[in-house]
């Protein structure tokens, strides 16, 4: 039996070495050198590193038993050309999606990075964008005076905040996820008004964001996730046992 995982959270990486564990052929597919590193080494799970397109994906999907598309709940166009990819090779598709937050009352829920802008495009007081690099340049317009960047410790990300004209003293490299505590001194150290996140699940550390910006006073604007089906991690598993119990 042969399954490609199209991975890049946490849950992906750990079906992958559950799966291998189980005696099958397991691929992963990452998009960057960081998701490499993340996913990490594991007997009988073979990492490819590197964006497809959707003619590599079906190259890639041939001969293959099972796809199981573990990538992050807001990466909407992978998932369409995965989803296509197992359709036009006849590959059994399963999404795996980490379950959405229930969002308090305190927060104020928009549908995108535009929609998060224009809402502080009313208000005065510095800003902590935690929602990626590649979606900052939809916040410059507020003035970079107010514009704080919390991004992976990469130089694509850096190079993102330098095209998005975020001053390097806002700056924030590091990678997550982040206690409340760590969240909280951030917040504090850079009179934060306005944190801007998407919801990335408990995995993502959400939970702790929302009480950091309580204890610190702080607005917290939270861009909800694309509709999509999908299953959680355990339900995922279990689908797989029964799948793999059935083949042998």
């Amino acid at each position: 039996m042969k399954i490609v995982v199209f991975s890049g959270t946490t849950e992906g990486r750990l079906l992958s070495c559950t799966l291998a564990d189980s005696g099958v052929q397991v691929t992963v597919c990452v998009a960057t050198e960081y998701g490499e590193t993340e996913q990490g080494k594991h007997p009988g799970v073979t990492v490819r590193t590197g964006r497809l397109t959707k003619e590599e994906m079906e190259i890639l999907l041939s001969g293959q038993d099972l796809c199981i598309d573990a990538t992050h709940p807001y990466a909407v166009e992978v998932t369409q050309n995965i989803r296509a990819a197992a359709q036009r090779t006849g590959v059994l598709y399963k999404r795996l999606r980490r379950p959405a937050s229930t969002l308090p009352e305190d927060c104020i829920a928009v549908e995108n990075v535009h929609q998060a802008a224009d809402v502080l495009r009313q208000t005065k007081g510095n800003i902590l964008l935690t929602t990626g690099a590649k979606e900052l340049a939809a916040f410059t317009e507020l003035g970079t005076q107010r514009l704080f960047a919390r991004v992976l410790p990469l130089e694509s990300s850096l190079a993102a905040c330098k095209a998005a004209g975020i001053m390097p003293s806002h700056i924030i490299a590091m990678q997550g996820p982040f206690g409340e505590e760590l969240n909280t001194a951030l917040l504090r150290q850079f009179s934060i008004h306005f944190l801007v996140t998407k919801d990335g699940g408990a995995p993502g550390g959400f939970e702790e964001k929302l009480a950091a910006a309580r204890a610190c006073h702080a607005q917290m604007i939270v861009i909800c996730r694309p509709e999509d089906e999908g299953e959680p991690y355990e339900a995922v598993v279990h689908f797989c046992k029964e799948w793999m119990a059935q083949c042998r």
